[in-house]
């Protein structure tokens, strides 16, 4: 758990301020939107904007600008994922598809992309527009490439890998480089920024599959086993895979939901789960110690809460 500073709280309650009025500006989809808002979150990429800002641009506007279009663009994954994955919860509320159906949450998801864009625009900075620009294009390609994989227990854990770096690596590093662009680092400062949220993004997305395995469904808001009732190959259930021919069975065949805590017991049973965690932390690792090449020019400590928090969570 980041442990935050009354400066760095004041900062998240201006992005948002900028996403209340981002989402409710009278559009036909913006009742959507503000539904997806309303369902809250961890602000971490946000965060991560004004955390890897150097201190003299850290409160500007563009700063918090930045945070209101990352947390916009990781909005609009949500509601698309949840419409691809026909989910009925999001943290414990109803999702858009549920609520509204696939249209509407097709158009709301759309309609956050395209209000993240107008608030980075708004900065300036054409340069920072490329790299959530590029950040998203990567969205897109891991979400191609999870269906691809899906269903498949031979997709290797380099292969997760990649996808994992595509639809989260990605958009976790352009938050901090973001937060490095706007405040005027320089090239080096920003390899390492991007270095750093690649694997903080891995290390978290390891950790949320984790969680899909043995998670408390109260403090995560959605049900144990989603990512196996839809298919999608994470490395808990690739490591089983490849030790318990029942839990291979299952993926291949495509779980039904009587399926999914027998299975998981056997996944927790296999040793997948423990052997997840040693990756989590190899990758949290590799997050600190890109941190080490800019200590003084970022919340280094602060950030480093942030990556143990990643890996060490409940939710």
């Amino acid at each position: 758990m980041t442990v935050l500073t009354p400066a760095h709280v004041a900062y998240v309650e201006r992005v948002e301020r900028r996403l209340e009025a981002a989402v409710g500006d009278g559009a036909a989809v913006s009742e959507a939107g503000s539904q997806t808002l309303r369902s809250g979150g961890k602000r971490l990429r946000p965060l991560l904007v004004h955390l890897c800002a150097p201190a003299p641009a850290r409160e500007a506007e563009p700063v918090v600008m930045a945070g209101c279009a990352v947390e916009l663009i990781h909005m609009a994954t949500l509601v698309h994922d949840d419409q691809l994955d026909a989910a009925p919860l999001r943290r414990g509320r109803p999702t858009v598809w549920a609520t509204h159906g696939p249209e509407v949450a097709s158009a709301t998801g759309d309609y956050l992309f395209a209000r993240a864009f107008a608030e980075l625009t708004a900065t300036g900075d054409m340069p920072a527009v490329a790299i959530l620009s590029d950040a998203c294009l990567a969205l897109a390609q891991g979400e191609i490439l999870q269906r691809e994989q899906a269903g498949s227990p031979d997709t290797t854990v380099d292969q997760y890998l990649a996808r994992c770096l595509l639809k989260t690596g990605h958009l976790f590093a352009a938050a901090a480089m973001l937060g490095g662009r706007l405040g005027r680092a320089d090239d080096a400062v920003l390899a390492a920024l991007d270095r750093f949220g690649r694997a903080l993004g891995l290390a978290f997305q390891i950790a949320d599959d984790i969680l899909d395995c043995d998670g408390d469904p109260q403090t995560t808001g959605k049900p144990l086993g989603t990512d196996l009732l839809d298919g999608t190959v994470t490395l808990p259930l690739i490591l089983a895979g490849g030790r318990d021919p029942q839990v291979r069975e299952v993926i291949v065949r495509g779980a039904r939901p009587e399926d999914v805590l027998p299975t998981l017991n056997r996944v927790v049973a296999s040793g997948a789960l423990v052997d997840a965690r040693v990756h989590a932390r190899r990758h949290a690792e590799q997050a600190e110690a890109a941190l080490d090449e800019v200590a003084g020019m970022v919340e280094a400590d602060l950030l480093r809460q942030a990556v143990r928090g990643a890996v060490d969570r409940s939710a």
